[in-house]
């Protein structure tokens, strides 16, 4: 991308933006789709790295203003920013590609590798692979905690919020949500009372040499002083037609299965079960997928609990949000209603995936393309800004608590040090510090390790 394309905050006009084509950035979120792995906080950290550091098409303040809102939402986290950003770029097109692209490898890959297990139930080259993808997603994690630490603990109140958020969660593990909205709580008090303390901008005068290399960087192409877009900015029509056309795709599919198979039908169950899923997925996947564990297995016996754990295996190992899974249980839900254990069905086993991924992203798309220009609309607002800037502070502290998370199964698998899991992160760590690497770099050449290591084996034996 040439320097003509990132003007200064004075140059930036209304007319200026976007000035990355459709087909470009479509070609990007397709390609990011494909590469990610790492569940949200490796999602978030590799849009990040590519988005705000390496193409400049976000600055720092816009692209955390858009996360912290998704923060917020129900939902897969990583796959609204997206949705978000996408929007911000290009409109309601750009929103649906870049959701779209985010979640669509995911299903495929998710439907073929339910199909394999349906039929044959084993997948050991997978294991291979992600024995060495899972240490280079802990490296990437830990480097999303410390590159967002660095840009937005500011101050000693801002680092003490995200210390409390890691305790919260790690020690006393407070529900995600219960924090996220404590946070807000405490924005909106500081705001009021002592709005200094909450503080995230520019610092004035003379920069240390540190900052010398990121005041470098080229302007942004939606700069913290460009203006919204025109199709960005608030308007009731736009959000009359955005709730009519979001309540039209949930209320005409889901009657459509009521009269195919009736209100008690198992795809018509499945759309009202995921709708659920999706209004009260707040806290990541891991805090819904009991939910989705109980309802599939115990209420509705869809498949066996073994297979619940195995759909799970199956979901950390693809691209994409780990809620996911939802579509290996749509899968097995569907096979499960066959004339029998060895056939299954394939029409209801392909017609229950879509239903699920349907009924469980839907929501997602609507809640940005709905409240997004209301969110952009409070920028440099601080009623907004405060509340958003306490919550950033605590989602530092929450990444870094899910690298904790992550270090123990990674370094500690099987209750011992794995000393070649150490090796991979630290290889990792070196080639975003030193080589700077991008995450996606990082991820394929993990990715391909693991592979050859897996035909190695299988030579050697």
């Amino acid at each position: 991308m040439s320097q003509s394309l990132h003007p200064g905050p004075s140059q930036l006009q209304e007319s200026s933006v976007p000035s990355v084509g459709l087909a470009e950035a479509s070609r990007f979120w397709l390609q990011l789709g494909l590469v990610s792995f790492g569940g949200p906080a490796g999602q978030i950290a590799l849009l990040h790295r590519e988005l705000v550091d390496r193409r400049r098409w976000l600055s720092e303040q816009r692209y955390l203003h858009a996360l912290n809102y998704c923060m917020l939402l129900p939902g897969p986290e990583a796959m609204q920013l997206a949705t978000y950003l996408g929007w911000l770029m290009h409109g309601v097109p750009g929103g649906l590609i870049a959701g779209g692209l985010f979640v669509l490898p995911s299903v495929f890959v998710l439907t073929a590798l339910s199909s394999i297990y349906a039929l044959w139930g084993q997948l050991p080259l997978l294991v291979s692979v992600f024995a060495v993808l899972k240490p280079a997603v802990l490296a990437i994690v830990l480097m999303a905690a410390w590159r967002i630490g660095s840009r937005t603990l500011r101050n000693p109140f801002l680092v003490g919020l995200a210390i409390a958020g890691f305790l919260a969660l790690t020690l006393l593990r407070l529900p995600y949500p219960m924090l996220v909205i404590t946070a807000g709580l405490i924005g909106l008090l500081v705001a009021w009372w002592r709005p200094a303390l909450l503080a995230t901008s520019k610092p004035h005068g003379p920069r240390p040499a540190a900052a010398i290399p990121e005041q470098a960087q080229p302007a942004a192409l939606h700069d913290d002083d460009s203006a919204s877009p025109e199709h960005a900015r608030f308007s009731r029509r736009r959000l009359a037609v955005t709730l009519l056309v979001w309540a039209l795709a949930l209320l005409v599919p889901l009657a459509g299965l009521v009269m195919a198979g009736g209100w008690a039908g198992p795809l018509a169950l499945m759309g009202r079960f995921f709708t659920r899923v999706a209004l009260l997925s707040f806290g990541g996947a891991y805090a819904v997928l009991p939910y989705v564990a109980q309802g599939a297995v115990e209420q509705f016996g869809w498949l066996s609990a073994a297979q619940m754990l195995d759909g799970l295996a199956l979901g950390e190992t693809t691209p994409g949000p780990l809620i996911m899974v939802v579509a290996f249980v749509g899968f097995m839900g569907g096979w499960n209603h066959g004339p029998g254990a060895d056939s299954g069905n394939w029409t209801l086993a392909i017609a229950g995936t879509l239903v699920a991924v349907w009924f469980t992203f839907l929501p997602s798309f609507g809640f940005i393309l709905a409240g997004a220009p209301l969110v952009e609309a409070s920028r440099g607002d601080l009623r907004f800004g405060a509340p958003l800037s306490a919550i950033t502070a605590v989602v530092v502290g929450l990444i870094a608590s899910l690298a904790l998370f992550f270090a123990g199964p990674v370094l500690w698998p099987a209750g011992s040090f794995n000393p070649w899991a150490l090796l991979v992160v630290a290889a990792a760590l070196f080639a975003q510090l030193r080589l700077r690497w991008s995450v996606l770099n990082v991820i394929g050449a993990a990715a391909v390790t693991g592979a050859l290591l897996a035909v190695l084996k299988q030579l050697a034996g």
